[in-house]
């Protein structure tokens, strides 16, 4: 299975949602068969799907899953219960800016769409294939802006990624790892170093999978590893995705985000943040504002079921940190790399028409 475009972790098919089953790999690759917007909220709550795009368009396909759901004929009462269906879905990640901008979208095509209750329904499914379809689209979009900022290099550039923000994560082509596999498609790509990314091993497990599948070449090193290795002058740059950024360009991403940026000003190494433009909260103007929750402690001290350290001892558990835009030397969106203090400009003149 290639990685570029045969990887693809949401699938309408068969008035079923297919999500590919983000933690079992790399171990076993299993397809899970929704047909219950229940179940897309457990999906999510359990990361069997993941990654903020990827969580937006299983949200998406969630709304239209629980619009069949609806027994009524009566257009009020079917709003009603569509509105409460987007609180569910919003409820498991509310920091993940793309889930609530994707229930968002279709609750706006359920209010404005004219006709049957059947029609309705039929303008869900079809703008939910519409968010999968335009995200794929970007992905791609980022990617080749990617390639403009990163540095040149003639023996081929070393990055540095965390978590997985590829293929897996998005509708299949990836934002952090879009860039990569862009460079890797234009020759410019020597090694990609991958965090390990506890306390999930989303970086280990997700990540390198991706880049094996496309032969893409990928060195796997502890998280405490990675300022040694920028030290060590083995990075180039570091490229990481995002949950949700603040309208001063404040980035949260998955907890060690934060280090990693610290390390990199320390070191003199381009730090960039690649996401689609929606997913900047223009309502946040700081990331101060972003909602940062705690996880289960087993996620710490258990690895596949076993005990790994006493877990009688206290733990933290974060889901996030937050980045600081002073720390970041640019964000890639679809639209070109942004400067952190840019984006306010930015959304203007998309608004102007610009």
């Amino acid at each position: 299975m290639a990685f570029s475009d045969r990887i693809y972790p949401v699938v309408w098919q068969q008035n079923k949602v297919l999500l590919i089953d983000r933690t079992r790999l790399p171990k076993e690759y299993s397809i899970v068969e929704i047909d219950r917007s229940e179940d897309i909220i457990k999906a999510i709550e359990t990361k069997i799907v993941g990654g903020a795009s990827a969580i937006g368009i299983a949200a998406a396909y969630g709304m239209y899953l629980g619009a069949l759901e609806i027994a009524t004929s009566e257009r009020h009462k079917f709003l009603q219960h569509l509105e409460t269906v987007a609180r569910a879905l919003r409820q498991t990640r509310p920091t993940v800016v793309n889930l609530s901008w994707a229930v968002s979208q279709m609750l706006k095509v359920a209010y404005e769409s004219l006709g049957s209750i059947a029609e309705i329904e039929q303008n869900l499914l079809e703008t939910a294939q519409s968010i999968q379809l335009e995200n794929l689209k970007i992905c791609r979009q980022i990617g080749n802006c990617g390639l403009s900022v990163l540095p040149t290099k003639s023996q081929g550039l070393n990055l540095l990624t965390h978590c997985n923000a590829g293929a897996l994560a998005s509708a299949g082509y990836g934002t952090a790892l879009g860039v990569v596999r862009a460079a890797w498609r234009d020759r410019r790509l020597q090694m990609l170093y991958v965090g390990e990314t506890r306390p999930g091993f989303e970086g280990a497990k997700l990540t390198a999978w991706e880049c094996l599948q496309e032969k893409i070449p990928v060195t796997v090193i502890t998280d405490s590893m990675a300022a040694y290795c920028m030290k060590q002058k083995a990075i180039d740059a570091v490229i990481v995705g995002a949950d949700s950024i603040a309208a001063n360009g404040d980035t949260a991403n998955t907890v060690g985000t934060y280090a990693l940026a610290i390390a990199a000003q320390a070191q003199k190494i381009p730090f960039y943040i690649a996401a689609p433009f929606s997913t900047i909260d223009f309502e946040l103007s700081t990331g101060k504002q972003i909602l940062v929750r705690e996880r289960a402690a087993s996620e710490i001290y258990k690895i596949d079921r076993i005990n790994i350290c006493p877990p009688e001892a206290e733990f933290y558990n974060p889901d996030r940190d937050v980045t600081p835009a002073s720390l970041i030397t640019a964000i890639i969106t679809e639209l070109g790399a942004i400067a952190p203090d840019g984006l306010i400009e930015c959304r203007d003149k998309i608004l102007d028409g610009e």
